[in-house]
């Protein structure tokens, strides 16, 4: 999280709607072993909570049940370059959206793991273009119960939400229009709009 408060939205909605955009996040922890990070999809609920799996072999799943984890989601990032304001007296610096959660794990039973399997390909499949939505009853019952039991299902209670919106905000709205130009020129039109939607 940006200690600035400017970049810090106080809008749960955006950072809900960043983490059920993005899909795909990271887990950190300590552990016995050190600290460990795993990616990971994920599954927003709408309720608090935060649901992933993990592989079985994974260097996190035999130490997060029970304890206070980390999960990080990224959205876009850009570099922004002095040459695109009008005072020369700037530096580099890097825009980024990205949205921090704290909470308590809990380990899924097989129907709560089955479910986040449904809720996640059906998120990610009803964002195809093409074709009809894949579903989980085109694997054999027998073959589909030996993939789950390489997995483990986990939720996140989401106790802290830690969100950076790091969008120029601290520059007047002319220099930050000719950052979102820059940006557009280098082909970062994710950040270029992100600016001009949520900064004006």
């Amino acid at each position: 999280m940006h200690p600035n408060a400017q970049f810090r939205p106080a809008d749960r909605a955006m950072a809900e709607a960043l983490v059920e955009e993005v899909g795909f996040g990271m887990i950190f922890a300590a552990t016995p072993d050190g600290p460990r990070v795993a990616h990971t999809p994920l599954l927003w609920t709408g309720d608090g909570a935060l649901q992933f799996h993990l592989a079985r072999g994974n260097a996190l799943t035999r130490h997060i049940a029970g304890a206070t984890v980390l999960a990080v989601v990224n959205g876009p990032d850009a570099y922004v370059s002095p040459r695109w304001y009008e005072s020369s007296e700037q530096v580099p610096t890097w825009n980024y959206v990205s949205v921090e959660m704290e909470g308590r794990v809990r380990t899924m039973d097989d129907e709560g793991l089955t479910g986040l399997l449904e809720g996640l390909s059906a998120r990610n499949e009803a964002r195809m273009t093409q074709g009809r939505p894949w579903t989980m009853d085109k694997v054999s019952p027998g073959h589909l119960a030996g993939l789950k039991a390489a997995i483990v299902g986990f939720e996140l209670e989401v106790q802290a939400w830690r969100p950076t919106f790091k969008l120029s905000q601290n520059k007047p709205a002319d220099e930050r229009e000719r950052v979102a130009l820059g940006l557009e020129s280098e082909g970062s039109r994710a950040m270029a709009q992100l600016m001009r939607d949520l900064v004006g």
